[in-house]
């Protein structure tokens, strides 16, 4: 059943679209020039379809928050955007003053411009409700200028900031084609997918770990849930199995004694669904050098999953219809402990399945192996799928289903 308005649900000839988008880029700390543009790449297709119906296109986005190095202008990614569009993107260092006002005013149908860093208000990052934020001075200023609100920033999405919910409250708004192929890709992960599914999660933070192994257990969306990463090795620790002093002091700096508690308990009571290494691969003298888990404790550090593991969720991976991945299963960063991961990846991409890839350090791996147009997926978001792989709401989506109720 639909539940928010698309790019085809209105006519955009010669309407003015303010356009949020999600194009934070991983900058160089020295010169702050955009490092990997796959974010501003992944917007083209709604910025292109806006302008080629006739849209006068203002852009809003942000790059960092205020106070951090990353916090810049968005001068570089209009550069960047029109190149990658073969268009110029006209920069505006202006959001809500005469400048900017009148930058829009003066648009033509076909036309866009990108305005400045939206975080440079101060407001926006407040959490807010829609009808709280449609009260500020930038939803007062440019709603009245524009005929529609369209959101495709949805690796923000778990944001409830002023430019993400606020003009969905007073304009007709619509997803942009990314939060749509987003939310489209997830939910056939999430809400009915082919089974058996399975899902493989990693990386170096512990977090919601137990919480999102629980959900996606109970709720019969995953049929068997591998573990790797930190998580992994978590979820041994849970089981009883003593790392090495090294291990066990990266543990004690993400899991807590309670988080640990309720991995045991999930493991006691649904541990016939998660897959645990059974060989790992540690650095010693420089070198890889791979163990069973029983020969554990040893003082090096564990880096990657060994080659019976790799070839034991292999095969599981083979077998299944349908496949989410987040987070490496070893450290990426150096040659030797990134050969878990990539086996891992080739394995889902020479399944059958419906595969859906997502958390920058996953997608950045799947570019350096050349893998990710083998990917049925690519998700661009990081805390966004978190939220979702919790099953908690979206504030930029639930924003947008609450202007599709209203009418608009």
């Amino acid at each position: 059943m639909k539940e928010f308005n698309t790019l085809d649900d209105f006519n955009f000839q010669d309407k003015t679209v303010l356009l949020r988008v999600d194009i934070n880029c991983p900058l160089a700390k020295e010169t702050l020039e955009i490092e990997d543009d796959n974010r501003i790449r992944q917007i083209m297709p709604t910025v292109k379809e806006l302008l080629n119906k006739g849209a006068k296109v203002a852009i809003l986005a942000h790059q960092g928050r205020p106070g951090d190095w990353d916090f810049s202008s968005l001068d570089r990614h209009a550069k960047v955007l029109s190149t990658v569009m073969g268009k110029e993107i006209r920069y505006i260092d202006d959001i809500l003053g005469e400048k900017a006002v009148s930058a829009i005013k003066s648009l033509q149908s076909g036309e866009a411009i990108m305005l400045k860093n939206v975080r440079e208000l101060p407001y926006e990052q407040e959490k807010k409700t829609m009808e709280e934020h449609a009260q500020s001075e930038l939803v007062k200023v440019l709603a009245p200028l524009a005929d529609y609100y369209v959101c495709d920033a949805f690796a923000a999405a778990h944001r409830a900031h002023c430019s993400l919910v606020g003009f969905e409250a007073v304009l007709p708004s619509a997803a942009g084609r990314l939060m749509e192929k987003e939310l489209n890709a997830l939910k056939n992960v999430f809400d009915s997918p082919a089974k058996p599914s399975v899902f493989v999660l990693g990386g170096a933070k512990f977090g919601d770990s137990v919480k999102v192994v629980d959900r996606i257990i109970s709720k019969k969306i995953a049929s068997m849930v591998i573990l790797v990463g930190l998580t992994g090795n978590a979820f041994l620790k849970a089981r009883g199995v003593n790392l090495g002093k090294p291990n066990e002091d990266a543990l004690s700096k993400e899991v807590t004694p309670e988080a640990l508690a309720e991995a045991k308990k999930l493991l006691t009571e649904k541990g016939d669904k998660v897959l645990l290494p059974y060989d790992v691969a540690v650095e010693m003298e420089g070198k890889r050098k791979e163990i069973l888990v029983g020969e554990l404790p040893l003082d090096y550090p564990i880096l990657d999953i060994g080659k019976g593991s790799i070839y034991k969720f292999s095969k599981v991976l083979y077998g299944a219809k349908t496949v989410f991945m987040s987070g490496p299963a070893g450290m990426i960063e150096k040659k030797n402990f990134s050969l878990g991961t990539k086996e891992l990846m080739i394995a889902v991409t020479k399944s059958k399945a419906y595969s859906v890839i997502g958390g920058g350090h996953t997608v950045g791996a799947a570019e350096g192996f050349g893998l990710v147009g083998s990917f049925s997926y690519v998700s661009t978001a990081g805390g966004a799928l978190e939220t979702y792989l919790l099953g908690k709401p979206l504030p930029a989506v639930e924003a947008l289903k609450a202007a599709f109720k209203r009418g608009t």
